[in-house]
């Protein structure tokens, strides 16, 4: 089948990549002037399956209330006149019930399991490089409160299929003898041994390279900007705006992968996905001293980052910032996190050279994202990821190629059209 995948970032290539592999002619639109360059540019760089705990859980509703007008809160609903935004809030507190957390989780596991999978595979059949470790995640909380707090949702993690290993404060120090600084203040942490770790970015490009040396075409520069519908309720085609003018592409499927602006491109069709921006931070700082620095993937559960090692450079990202479609970069929350890593890493880090980034996540309520058909025969969504996108590359892209090509997939996971 000749298939169309919008959106070049993590998923969309990852969607080509199965797409072309599972035997379809595939032709990738994006916007932007090359792939990864949004979302997937600058993010946490985790692969991690035991990050299944969503934002939506019964202890959320009260932190948001407790850090509401906080500039420096890990999680900042900025409160605005945007009936989107109220919408998807209401369905967030739906999502706070504790069985609605329990199979929230179990599906997280699930899909994260399998795309960690896929992407080993995918690794050991391509040889793809960029700046990967294979050393685990370590969470580590330096409140007591929080750590007991946590205790919940990691045997619901643990019964659902991720391994999770309790580890004391002086088996984290052992994890990552960099924490050693900060080891009278840890309570305790978890391990995950086999979560991984990488520069989103530098996979998305070397993928794409792959891709487009298997036939997949990528017109980068050209913006979708409508899905065409025929009477009988099939795709007949996308209606792309590029530097030439505007077209019709034909096409017998679309795979949707636009993050963020998959809402606004579907909504025409009545197709209605509660995705939501979260802007998230990063600063990338290069190593000052590697005898200070982390190699082992951490999170950092109470302020909401995470901390990976991508070659000579440190990436720190995390918090939530719920204000629309804004991109502008707040320093003072780039501020926020730097001080946090000097807190626990003094020294590691050349705080005089740093990268700041910020980037819109796809968020849904649960954190589930959309995979599967919609009510328009030969029109697919993989997109609303949120903070997982990374994770779940691989599996959804597989899922997807599965999906199109009518087949079931492996993973245990609830495939769609409208509702995660």
């Amino acid at each position: 089948m000749k298939v169309i995948v919008l959106g070049a970032g993590v998923t969309g290539v990852a969607s080509a990549w199965y797409l072309r592999r599972a035997g379809h002619e595939v032709t990738v639109i994006e916007r932007r002037e090359a792939p990864g360059l949004e979302t997937s540019y600058a993010n946490g760089g985790q692969i991690s399956v035991s990050h299944a705990e969503p934002w939506a859980n019964p202890r959320a509703p009260l932190q948001i209330l407790r850090w509401l007008g906080r500039e420096d809160a890990p999680l900042l609903f900025r409160l605005r006149a945007d009936l989107e935004q109220w919408r998807w809030g209401w369905a967030f507190l739906r999502e706070c019930t504790p069985a609605r957390l329990r199979h929230n989780i179990r599906r997280l596991v699930a899909l994260g399991n399998y795309s960690r999978n896929a992407l080993q595979q995918l690794r050991a059949e391509t040889g793809i490089q960029y700046d990967q470790l294979t050393r685990g995640i370590l969470h580590f909380y330096t409140s007591p409160e929080a750590w007991r707090g946590a205790q919940h949702a990691v045997r619901l993690m643990r019964d659902a299929g991720c391994a999770l290993e309790t580890k004391s404060a002086d088996e984290c120090v052992a994890i990552e003898p960099a924490l050693a600084s900060t080891q009278r203040r840890l309570a305790g942490g978890t391990y995950s041994p086999a979560d991984e770790s990488g520069d989103a970015h530098r996979f998305t490009r070397e993928l794409a390279a792959l891709c487009a040396a298997r036939g997949v075409a990528f017109r980068h520069g050209a913006t979708a900007e409508a899905v065409m519908v025929g009477r009988d309720g099939r795709l007949s085609g996308i209606r792309v705006h590029g530097a030439g003018g505007t077209e019709m592409l034909g096409a017998d499927a679309c795979v949707v992968c636009l993050g963020v602006r998959s809402a606004a491109l579907l909504r025409p069709l009545g197709i209605d996905l509660r995705i939501y921006p979260v802007k998230g931070y990063s600063v990338t700082l290069p190593v000052l001293d590697p005898a200070k620095a982390y190699s082992v993937s951490l999170t950092d559960d109470e302020h909401k980052l995470v901390f990976s090692r991508l070659g000579e450079r440190l990436r720190i990202a995390g918090t939530a910032e719920f204000n629309g479609y804004d991109t502008t970069l707040n320093e003072m929350r780039c501020k926020v996190i730097l001080r946090r890593v000097e807190e626990l890493f003094p020294g590691a880090g050349d705080s005089s050279q740093p990268l700041l980034w910020t980037g819109l996540r796809p968020a849904t309520p649960s954190n589930l994202p959309y995979i599967g058909g919609t009510r328009c025969a030969g029109l697919f969504l993989n997109t609303g990821h949120g903070t997982l996108g990374w994770t779940q590359a691989c599996g959804a892209g597989s899922a997807i190629a599965d999906l199109v090509s009518g087949r079931r997939p492996e993973v245990d996971f609830n495939f769609c059209g409208t509702r995660p």
